[in-house]
């Protein structure tokens, strides 16, 4: 099984949390790794590229910080210009049926603030409910997201422990 891990950071480098996971899979093999604010600075998107990236890989990894209960605006353009009527969705719109489809975000607050009652008043797997739509709509597998909370202070050994678990739970159920 191949996997395609995309890394949509405005800030990579700035990034404590997104740069050690990011690290932790990039040498793994059957791995290909992109840091998409670094390939698309001006966010011109080759279209064709990415969906023949999709193409080639059995499982696609979205990585990105939760901003402001949504995804980093690269990612939002890259939905809208990479899953195309007729290629994703669709007449004909096949292509990625089949593959599987996984998120693994890294949000600032704890994970009681993600809860009916938590100060952000709604879960996380309901802040992702258009990621899992997506997944549905374009006939891939949705798979369980991973989240890694209080990404803005995270002690050394729990950022550690937390990248290793990002990396076993990408690889969980590896074919």
């Amino acid at each position: 099984m191949k996997v395609l891990v995309m890394v949509f950071h405005p800030n990579m480098e700035e990034s404590v949390v997104n740069k050690a996971f990011a690290k932790k899979v990039n040498d793994e093999p059957y791995v290909t790794f992109r840091d998409m604010y670094k390939e698309y600075p001006d966010e011109a998107i080759d279209v064709e590229k990415e969906q023949r990236l999709l193409e080639e890989h059995d499982r696609i990894v979205f990585q990105f910080p939760l901003y402001w209960y949504s995804s980093p605006p690269l990612l939002k353009k890259w939905l809208d210009h990479v899953l195309l009527y007729g290629w994703a969705y669709g007449t004909n719109g096949t292509a990625l049926h089949g593959k599987e489809f996984m998120v693994a975000i890294s949000a600032g607050a704890l994970e009681e603030a993600y809860q009916a009652g938590g100060s952000n008043h709604y879960s996380i797997s309901e802040l992702l409910k258009p990621f899992q739509a997506t997944s549905n709509f374009i006939g891939t597998t949705y798979l369980p997201p991973y989240v890694f909370y209080q990404a803005g202070s995270t002690e050394e050994s729990v950022l550690a422990e937390g990248a290793e678990q990002y990396r076993e739970h990408i690889f969980k159920s590896f074919k």
